[in-house]
Order: C-alpha cells, then structure tokens, then sequence
C-alpha cells in the first residue's frame, strides 16, 4: 500500500506492529536478542508456523534484523533495529494503558 493512500499516520503505524503477534515479539525482544526457541518460550501460545510468518514480517518491515552465524547447526538470533527499538516507548505505553483500562472490558461484558 502506498503511503499516500492512507487515511491517516495511525493506519500506517498498525501495519507496521498491528496485529496480535507483532507487539508480543517486539516485546520479547526489548530486553536484547533471542534465537527463535527463545522467543517461542517467551510467546507460548504462538505457533511455529505463525512466528515464523511474524519474525518475516517484522524483518521485512525493517523493526528487526535477522542474524545467521556460520555454525554447524547454523545460529539464528534476532534482535531489534533502530526503528524497531523506536517502538517500545509506544508499546510500553500501550501496556500501562492495558493495565489501566483493560478491566473495563471484563466488567463491561456483566
């Protein structure tokens, strides 16, 4: 999607991290980096299969970097880039709010 298509600078921000894995994974690598068990442990309800489509997608979008050192077997880590590492202010904010708010969603549903 073309940046000028946008409604506004809010939908460009969610298709970079929106979703319901792209913040976990940012998350679980904020504190440096993780080879993929590592992360898996981290996000235990993810699959495989799903964080595989999420680490490529995050990479693709330049919020992290994918690093393979030439071992046998082969090491995989990632971690965040710069732009990756910009984000964690907004998601750690998010998780405040979350903390502050999300109980109305329970006791608005009685």
């Amino acid at each position: 999607m073309d940046e000028d298509n946008y409604i506004c600078s809010v939908e460009v921000a969610v298709n970079e991290i929106g979703g319901k894995w792209k913040s976990l994974v940012l998350c679980a690598l904020k504190d440096g980096k993780l080879r993929f068990s590592e992360i898996n442990r981290k996000i235990p309800k993810i699959t495989q299969r799903m964080l595989t489509k999420t680490l490529r997608e995050l990479e693709a979008h330049g919020l992290i970097s994918r690093t393979v050192y030439p071992e046998v077997p082969p090491r995989v880590e990632y971690s965040l880039t710069e732009k990756g590492k910009s984000v964690i202010p907004i998601l750690d904010e998010l998780c405040e709010w979350g903390k502050r708010y999300g109980s109305y969603r329970n006791s608005d549903s009685d």
